[in-house]
């Protein structure tokens, strides 16, 4: 590939339905550039979301310096490797999936945590306020979704991990941010090695109830 070359995009699409059931993590990002203006569409979709009291105290820190990102990514590394990764591996695969896609998933958020400094576009959602409590998300995740789908609708790849919250204060202050400002998710965004979707999940008979927990929803 030529240094201005463009790597295969996955398909385009505008049917939301379509971008909806096809929209998965993609762990496995190439390191090509992505373009400005698409990096802005996907931050325009985010800030279409909704957010309490309108009051929009949402900020996006948009990370393509190689520092930083090694900085940060070091930290995701250390989080997987001592943390989370032991405890994946030595538990049950999650509902409706098998033991071998189960170590396929694994073996994608392993080569993430190894090259999340690679990704050329990192997005990192915060907000403004005190510590972060257990609704204070609902102003920014929407916000997260909507930039999810973005990327999925320009060809691009995406994830949402948090792993790197395992180290918080090291990571933010690495990550510039000042007092009273919490960051959410780091959602590193590229080109896809990949094939995009479609994601796979249990049947709405396992996870929807009506009128009373566990009565059975019609289908």
């Amino acid at each position: 590939m030529t240094e201005n070359a463009m790597p295969d995009p996955a398909p385009y699409t505008n049917d939301l339905f379509e971008i909806i059931r096809t929209t998965r993590s993609m762990r496995r990002l190439k390191p090509d550039p992505v373009p400005n203006d698409l990096v802005r569409k996907i931050l325009e979709a985010g800030v279409c979301a909704p957010s309490g009291g309108n009051m929009q105290r949402w900020r996006f820190l948009v990370i393509t310096d190689t520092e930083i990102k090694r900085t940060v990514g070091a930290y995701y590394k250390r989080a997987w490797d001592e943390q989370v990764a032991p405890r994946y591996r030595s538990g049950d695969p999650a509902p409706g999936m098998s033991r071998e896609r189960f170590l396929r998933l694994l073996d994608a958020a392993e080569y993430l945590a190894a090259h999340i400094h690679e990704a050329p576009v990192w997005i990192i959602p915060c907000l403004e306020g005190s510590a972060p409590t257990r609704t204070s998300g609902s102003s920014i995740y929407p916000a997260v979704q909507n930039m999810l789908l973005a990327a999925r609708a320009l060809g691009l790849g995406a994830t949402l991990t948090t792993l790197y919250l395992q180290f918080e204060k090291e990571a933010e202050a690495a990550l510039g941010l000042p007092p009273g400002v919490h960051s959410y998710a780091l959602l590193p965004i590229g080109y896809p090695m990949g094939r995009i979707g479609p994601v796979r999940r249990v049947p709405l008979t396992d996870v929807v109830f009506e009128n009373r927990w566990g009565q059975a929803y019609p289908t």
